[in-house]
């Protein structure tokens, strides 16, 4: 068995793990990571980057669609057709270009790739195949994975979003089961691309982590696609031989719904298990690594980030944390403390949540102003025929400093870079409705919404 040495070992290689190994490329750590599957991890292989290709595709599908009856444009095309196996291919492009680039960038910062399967011996060592790995810090980066129901295993007609992002076909009738937005984000995009799509929830609600304001018009546009919510039922079971997948209403009966496909998106847990982690006999958080605000485990020198640390399971998250990680082995003074994480739901309308909801405002013991602006008073929105939704900020009354900003309509994802800031920064509602913002963007509603808190929105 051969030996290396190395300062920092990383095992796994998606966005917080290779930003962590570049960034301590760029510090002159020497560095090593492990990765068993591709660089780039769920997120640029089989979930973040995939699934906004298939939603692109399925939107462009839609309009084309939607303009070969009478559109309101005046552009009218004939009837479009989809190569699912040529979209499929674009989007491998992308996540090939990705990936690629990925590599690259480990490469010329001088880190060191091995592509295997870890296995922890102690917190200094780690083997993978028939090397062995010493090193001085150990960064566990290994993410989720996608939750399994035990009477719907993965296979066959039933799928996990890993299988939905790569269909060799579309199924006629696809069933989602979960309401959540990894869910809700295939399903629209499936219906847009011509299948007949339900969606089965346990929760009275789609959507159940987000306020039920928020998620109406994600609701309304559903029921325009033509999507069926069996809301407030469990399921029970999958007939093969039928093609049919068992629920239970409300009221105890069981219905069978027809299918051709099963999509199982009830959530996803942190990946603990097959690489030996047990080893390390780590204080647990539930099924995440415990860790601090500089994301060290109970042993010293052993570091954990992203989803194996728990909620929020975001790359961004990630990123953040390994970027952190890789200056505090470098003995920067750092801490992990954002203000707020934006968390992005890619529905159509899409959704952003950044800091505090009106609800958890109030529970926080706060008094603040809440206030909307509707995007059916922006113009911008009226000229992208997108007037569904608004921007909605939560300030404290006192000082009026800005504690939460969410928001729904077509394109809003984009306005989380402006949220996530404000809250950085301390914006108080005064700073916002102070700054030109250009005309017409859907940016404007972000003022609006400031000035309407003030007691004098310009454009309602």
């Amino acid at each position: 068995m051969q030996t290396l040495n190395t300062t920092l070992l990383i095992i796994g290689g998606g966005p917080g793990g290779y930003v962590a190994a570049i960034r301590a490329g760029q510090l002159g750590i020497p560095t090593i990571l492990v990765e068993g599957q591709a660089l780039g991890g769920t997120c640029l292989n089989i979930g973040c980057i995939p699934s906004k290709a298939l939603i692109h595709v399925a939107e462009q599908f839609h309009q084309t669609q939607h303009h070969s009856q009478a559109s309101a444009l005046g552009i009218t095309v004939s009837a479009p057709s989809l190569d699912i196996g040529k979209s499929v291919e674009w989007k491998d492009g992308i996540v090939d270009r990705l990936t690629t680039g990925v590599a690259t960038l480990l490469k010329k910062h001088k880190v060191q790739v091995i592509h295997g399967w870890a296995n922890v011996v102690d917190g200094k060592t780690v083997d993978v195949g028939d090397t062995r790995i010493q090193c001085d810090h150990l960064l566990l980066a290994t993410g989720s994975k996608s939750v399994e129901l035990p009477m719907l295993p993965i296979g066959g007609p039933i799928i996990s979003s890993t299988e939905a992002l790569a269909p060799a076909s579309l199924p006629k009738h696809l069933v989602v089961v979960g309401g959540g937005y990894i869910g809700l984000e295939l399903g629209i995009a499936y219906r847009k691309l011509g299948a007949e799509v339900s969606v089965v929830e346990a929760q009275e609600r789609i959507l159940p982590a987000y306020d039920g304001e928020l998620t109406q018009p994600v609701h309304e546009a559903l029921k325009q696609l033509g999507v069926k919510l069996y809301l407030k039922h469990s399921v029970e079971g999958f007939d093969a031989q039928a093609g049919t997948l068992q629920v239970r209403d409300p009221a105890g009966d069981t219905l069978n719904l027809e299918t051709d496909r099963v999509l199982v998106a009830v959530g996803r847990k942190p990946n603990t298990q097959g690489w030996n982690l047990e080893a390390l006999q780590l204080e647990m958080n539930g099924a995440a690594v415990k860790i601090d605000n500089r994301c060290q485990t109970s042993m010293r020198n052993v570091w954990a980030i992203g989803d194996l640390s728990g909620e929020p399971m975001l790359a961004h998250r990630a990123m953040a944390q390994g970027e952190m990680v890789a200056e505090l082995i470098a003995g920067q003074p750092r801490e992990f403390a954002p203000t707020a994480i934006a968390a992005v739901c890619f529905t159509d309308p899409e959704l952003v949540v950044v800091g505090k909801t009106p609800d958890e405002a109030k529970a926080a013991g706060l008094d603040c102003i809440v206030s909307s602006f509707p995007f059916a008073a922006n113009g911008r929105a009226m000229t992208l025929e997108s007037k569904s939704g608004f921007v909605r900020v939560v300030a404290r009354r006192d000082n009026h400093l800005i504690v939460g900003w969410q928001a729904v309509g077509v394109g809003v994802s984009e306005l989380s870079t402006a949220f996530g800031q404000s809250l950085e920064m301390g914006a108080r509602l005064e700073d916002i409705a102070g700054t030109i913002h250009a005309h017409p963007t859907l940016g404007e509603a972000v003022q609006e919404a400031a000035l309407r808190a003030l007691g004098h929105a310009l454009h309602l």
